[in-house]
């Protein structure tokens, strides 16, 4: 489970999008054609079971038992691993190498260690009857093998179909016969403060466990995803490590958050949780399914609150200039993008997103997060103390409403291997990969070939070919789209590539 933290930075970019990143690698496939939408309901086939209403009447305690029990069923508990790999490791020379030199080329020495396999546990939740399971981006983040066990103990291996670490979500899927127990989506924005959640999942590695408490505040941001995207459900049902990816369910038996972070000073439960909502889930593990990725929607602006955690002297004078109580205050238009070809300003704020408030920046991502490149949204704004509403075109990271696909490494038409040891010594190098064949592909469009020693894509160190294979989905998501290589021949001399990675048109 993350902790969260408390610095929260002053402005933020506003990137933002519908939803997520693959968790392998990806690439831009270009298409003229408009992209194909089909609902969380026609992507993963819910089960059609219906569930009532378990909110008591008006004086009476609100009964949770039906709500529970069917929750159980329906969050499961997953193991990922990390198997042991085999790494290279620097020492230090010692003193007989500093008189009689050293046999790795004059530097540290090198040498070969096996880690240890890592093992983490959390859980997630059935969103399909055929074994689609929502669960966090960390929960299996690097993980080598994904163990799914069900409330009633059977146990299959998991595949990771998408993972996006900007909302923290990951979809796994699970091959089963019959069909499993899932819960109805609710609508996370229809919440209200004070109302009564459960918290569902499996702390300590315990099985089936059920925490009640109500809804302390909604549209929090913590500053945990590093400028991903955060609208926080807070509540005090108890969430401990392990409840990361288990469901936060209504009173009505409707899941309508993620549970993905607990706010404590020790890592253990503190007092309150935040989870992801469902307004954000859907559409997320939507594109996840239907795409390999997300379908980011920027809206091409920097900014920050006028309320909540970014709020500060600053821009409390700004406010009281412009007239305004809360909102985004823009403080940078990106050129060329969303909001520049729709003639948003630097000094606006931004107070509402088609009829959705906007209080905050948290509020802002929230609502963006919901769409996808090409989607229209009517943005309204306060400018010179009067209200106005803009109609804004949302586009991707590359300026464009092009669908975004994901792929593997198989764009590259090349393999690649760790160099060897004896080669790394004979070029007194501390890393790179080796190419080891190259067919038609984008490698060999760059002019890469076989024996070429590519030592860092895009400035990054390629230590591992998951090195590479991170470096590409970054790339395949820029509006560059290259690979700049770095690269040594067998002889010794350094040569540089570009490798591009769009689509001819």
């Amino acid at each position: 489970m993350k902790q969260a933290t408390k610095n929260v930075g002053k402005f933020v970019m506003v990137a933002l999008l519908s939803a997520g990143v693959a968790g392998g690698t990806c690439y831009l496939m270009r298409s003229k054609e408009p992209v194909s939408v089909t609902s969380f309901e026609q992507t993963f086939q819910p089960g059609s079971q219906i569930m009532a209403t378990y909110s008591a009447q008006a004086g009476q305690p609100v009964d949770l038992t039906q709500a529970a029990e069917n929750s159980l069923h329906a969050v499961v508990h997953i193991k990922s691993t990390q198997l042991g790999k085999v790494q290279t490791v620097q020492q230090p020379m010692d003193l007989f190498d500093y008189f009689f030199g050293s046999p790795y080329g004059g530097g540290a020495r090198q040498r070969q260690v096996q880690t240890q396999p890592r093992v983490g546990f959390g859980s997630g939740v059935i969103i399909s009857k055929d074994g689609y399971i929502v669960t966090n981006n960390h929960v299996i983040e690097g993980a080598d093998e994904i163990s799914v066990k069900l409330n009633d103990n059977r146990e299959f291996k998991g595949r990771i179909i998408g993972a996006d670490p900007n909302t923290d979500l990951a979809l796994v899927k699970i091959e089963v016969e019959d069909e499993l127990p899932t819960l109805p989506i609710g609508d996370s924005e229809a919440l209200r403060v004070g109302e009564w959640v459960l918290a569902v999942g499996n702390p300590f590695n315990l099985n089936a466990t059920v925490t009640a408490g109500i809804v302390s505040a909604k549209a929090r941001s913590l500053g945990v995803y590093n400028n991903g995207i955060e609208s926080f459900i807070q509540t005090d049902a108890a969430i401990n490590q392990g409840n990361s990816g288990g469901a936060l369910v209504n009173s009505a038996g409707e899941l309508v958050g993620i549970n993905a972070v607990l706010s404590s000073p020790t890592g253990a439960y503190a007092g309150y949780g935040f989870a992801i909502p469902t307004s954000i889930m859907t559409k997320v593990v939507t594109d996840l399914k239907q795409y390999g990725t997300v379908q980011r929607a920027l809206l091409g602006i920097m900014g920050g609150s006028l309320s909540g955690n970014d709020f500060n002297e600053e821009l409390k004078k700004k406010a009281d200039e412009l007239g305004v109580v809360d909102g985004v205050l823009v403080s940078e238009v990106v050129e060329g993008g969303s909001a520049a070809e729709a003639g948003i300003l630097v000094d606006d704020v931004i107070v509402g997103i088609d009829n959705k408030t906007v209080k905050s920046m948290a509020d802002l991502q929230e609502a963006l997060a919901q769409h996808r490149p090409g989607d229209k949204v009517k943005v309204k704004l306060i400018r010179n103390k009067k209200e106005e509403t803009l109609s804004v075109t949302l586009k991707n990271a590359q300026g464009n409403t092009k669908v975004v696909k994901g792929v593997d490494m198989d764009i590259l038409g090349a393999a690649f291997k760790e160099l060897p040891d004896d080669i790394r010594r004979q070029l007194n190098l501390g890393y790179g990969l080796q190419v080891t064949g190259v067919t038609d592909g984008k490698m060999k469009d760059a002019g890469i070939r076989k024996g070429i020693i590519l030592l860092k894509a895009n400035n990054q160190p390629l230590r591992k070919v998951s090195d590479l294979e991170g470096v590409l989905k970054d790339a395949a998501q820029s509006p560059e789209q290259v690979l700049f290589i770095t690269a040594i021949m067998p002889s010794g001399k350094r040569v540089n590539f570009a490798v591009d990675l769009s689509e001819a048109e």
